[in-house]
């Protein structure tokens, strides 16, 4: 593979990657040398990289890679999958501007009715059951077009989610945590989450490498921080610029 270098490991990257003209979640990546500052510039080398292009037919793996982790989707039986494209029509309810002094469950029906104005929109009416906790609500869609709500590698369902937590604030004050789940997607892909995550600190401890994620979204990057928060010998931080942003977990120094 060919090699890359810069004053640090992700400077060394960055370069390969521009160079390559690829996604960090299309490249293999190892590192050869982690480099150091040197004092008063004796001593100083640079960080080196190697890096390659992943072939196109490794889209979905079991195992985490030593570089970057392939996250498995759960399959939706018989729907369409469906890139998100914002196809909210005119009718739709806008966001409010601004907060209002409304109670929260009258901002919950209202945001109700938004969802529900969405899901037609989108071609796959949804009737919205509520399960409301101290700290969090989840808002479970119920219809017969499953696929077209949770979308390709679940964007459409993210991007509900995250209209649903902007258009929440802008009700009221309270910062609840809006959760949108279609089917049992959610504690399916929480179950792959946990499972990626105890394969990296695996392959961390057994290759002393650092494990790069794929991009997620922030709320499931945040499952992750949690689930390996006990590991004494393991951090985790995030990079990149969103939606692109991912997990870096490797072994505290």
């Amino acid at each position: 593979m060919p090699t890359f270098t810069g004053e640090t490991v992700d400077q060394a990257i960055k370069k390969g990657l521009a160079s390559l003209g690829i996604n960090r979640v299309d490249a293999d990546i190892s590192i050869i040398e982690e480099g150091k500052k040197g004092f008063l510039g004796i001593g100083k080398k640079e960080a080196i990289v190697s890096i390659n292009a992943k072939e196109k037919e490794i889209e979905e793996v079991e195992d985490i890679q030593v570089t970057t982790e392939i996250i498995e989707e759960p399959k939706i039986d018989s729907e369409v999958m469906v890139e998100y494209q914002e196809p909210v029509k005119e009718e739709i309810k806008e966001t409010p501007s601004e907060s209002q002094d409304i109670s929260l469950d009258e901002a919950i029906t209202e945001l109700s009715l938004y969802l529900t104005d969405i899901t037609t929109a989108l071609g796959a009416p949804a009737m919205v059951r509520i399960q409301r906790d101290d700290n969090h609500v989840v808002l479970h869609l119920d219809t017969d077009k499953k696929g077209l709500l949770i979308g390709k590698h679940g964007k459409v369902l993210n991007a509900i989610q995250y209209l649903s937590q902007v258009y929440i604030h802008r009700l009221v004050k309270n910062r609840l945590t809006i959760i949108v789940n279609v089917g049992d997607y959610r504690e399916r892909r929480e179950a792959i989450i946990k499972r990626l995550a105890n394969q990296a600190v695996h392959k961390v401890r057994d290759t002393a490498q650092p494990v790069f994620l794929e991009p997620m979204p922030a709320f499931e990057r945040k499952q992750v921080h949690s689930i390996l928060s006990n590991e004494k010998d393991i951090k985790t931080h995030s990079e990149g610029n969103e939606p692109h942003r991912y997990l870096v977990v490797e072994l505290k120094k």
